[in-house]
């Protein structure tokens, strides 16, 4: 029985560590869902401590899902119009994935992480050049919202777009 319970931390460990890993997409889709080479970029450092303040809109998820909804892609799509300005294509931002407080450290790491990088993503396939985006998952260590019932927890489900400072 020891044997068995051993067994199941090393792969839960391995799958943890196999599926958060930073990694670069050989393939993707474009809107309309056909196949597309695109190899992303490095990341730009987010060692910066500052943002910029800047109006764009954050983008919700399902519970335990890291799929965009349809209202969050028409958000993003307004967020890419405005980076992708003329004005505005200097600009490095940082995409932050967070989760409710639902779930372990190690898990709510992740799926904050594919939030993060769900909606880079998606950026790239409007236009956003992949070296200006950065993600950082901060699971569910930066709550929007402190209460713990439904409303709550729908709001802590999110991913943010912010401006880095120069």
């Amino acid at each position: 029985m020891k044997k068995l319970a051993l067994f199941c931390v090393c792969i839960l460990a391995l799958g943890f560590f196999a599926g958060c890993g930073k990694q670069s997409v050989k393939q993707n889709q474009d809107l309309n869902g056909e196949a597309k080479d695109a190899v992303l970029a490095d990341e730009p450092s987010v060692r910066e401590d500052s943002y910029k303040d800047s109006n764009l809109e954050i983008v919700n998820f399902d519970f335990d899902k890291s799929d965009l909804t349809d209202e969050a892609k028409e958000k993003l799509k307004r967020n890419a119009t405005y980076l992708i300005s003329p004005s505005n294509r200097d600009l490095k931002i940082v995409i932050e994935g967070h989760t409710d407080n639902r779930g372990t450290i190690a898990y709510n790491m992740c799926l904050g992480d594919e939030r993060a990088k769900r909606v880079r993503k998606f950026y790239v396939l409007l236009g956003v050049e992949s070296g200006r985006i950065a993600t950082i998952s901060y699971g569910k260590e930066k709550p929007a919202n402190i209460n713990n019932d439904e409303l709550g927890w729908a709001e802590n489900r999110r991913a943010e777009t912010k401006v880095l400072a120069k």
